[in-house]
């Protein structure tokens, strides 16, 4: 496939421009099945194991809670799109994370559905005090469901919440388990098969700003390794610049390293924007805006009782790594 064929060229032509990076046998990085992004296409083709000069090791997770433990364990050394929430929960906690990409962004791929049954939307939200629910506790959809329900003038404490990742809770909630869910990708389409949202993505942003992920690492490792993060950005860069000019080719592969099907690939992407290192490094991103945003989620999870907010996060926000990609 000459598609293939010139990627893999622009990679070993990439892993030529430096020396090997690291003393490293391997990186590993962390995952999510059923959530398809535009660098699977590399993962699938081991364009990152031919930058690199390295076996490159996926490790899948159920959430981004879990990333920060295996980071903070040194079992993964790169988390790709970890949740903001569960960034801030272990960074309040005093592990030494940075922010060194903006993954993607997702408003309409990350949500809550109230079982259809119940006949509940935004216009009689407070019908759903008491209500049964299942969300993974610390991460991105646990953020959204509190904003979502401050919304509407409810607090947690009006809810029977159960700790359950999305995998987990979609197939309860088909069972006919619990009256609310929350999760993301793949399973919150399995979800919406059985109820129907509050917000759309839109209606969110306006509550409680734009939903994305970041990519994370611990501080010591990038640097240790900044050739090793640098390449595997850049790697990543590169991907959503052709997933950008043309994703069809890619779809197929993107597909079979999420773990799910074609329809079922198309139809997330479809409400999944990845931008460039350029967009990422400017001012409305990581060059300014991300680091006031970081605090502005952290506080509100301070208010929640969830963490003790740290009084800055101008520090966890390291483009360099990235400004390096952009030269490569």
């Amino acid at each position: 496939m000459k598609f293939t064929k010139t990627l893999t060229a622009m990679a070993v032509a990439l892993a030529a421009t430096t020396s090997t990076a690291s003393a490293l046998d391997e990186l590993v990085v962390g995952y999510f099945l059923e959530w398809p992004t535009a660098n699977q296409f590399a993962q699938a083709n081991d364009l990152y194991d031919k930058a690199l000069g390295i076996p490159v090791k996926w490790v899948s997770f159920d959430a981004g809670t879990a990333m920060s433990a295996a980071m903070a364990s040194g079992d993964v050394h790169i988390s790709y799109s970890q949740g903001v929430t569960p960034f801030l929960v272990a960074t309040a906690a005093g592990q030494d994370l940075q922010v060194i990409d903006i993954a993607e962004t997702y408003s309409d791929n990350n949500n809550c559905v109230v079982r259809s049954t119940l006949e509940i939307d935004s216009d009689n939200a407070m019908e759903l005090k008491g209500k049964q629910v299942a969300l993974p506790i610390g991460t991105a959809a646990h953020s959204d469901f509190l904003a979502q329900i401050g919304h509407f003038g409810l607090a947690e404490s009006d809810f029977k919440i159960v700790d359950m990742t999305p995998v987990d809770s979609a197939a309860a909630f088909a069972s006919g388990e619990f009256d609310m869910v929350c999760g993301w990708g793949g399973p919150l389409r399995r979800m919406k098969e059985h109820g129907n949202v509050m917000l759309s993505g839109a209606e969110k942003e306006a509550v409680s700003g734009v939903i994305y992920d970041i990519t994370s690492t611990p501080s010591s490792f990038a640097e240790a390794n900044p050739d090793v993060v640098a390449k595997f950005l850049k790697v990543t860069s590169d991907m959503n610049a052709m997933y950008a000019e043309n994703r069809e080719p890619m779809i197929a592969d993107i597909a079979k390293e999420a773990g799910m099907d074609i329809e079922g690939t198309t139809a997330i992407l479809d409400v999944m924007n990845f931008m460039s290192a350029e967009t990422q490094l400017s001012d409305q991103w990581m060059g300014g805006w991300l680091a006031g945003d970081l605090k502005r989620q952290a506080d509100a999870l301070e208010a929640a009782g969830k963490i003790k907010a740290l009084d800055d996060y101008e520090a966890l926000v390291n483009t360099s790594y990235l400004t390096a990609a952009q030269g490569m």
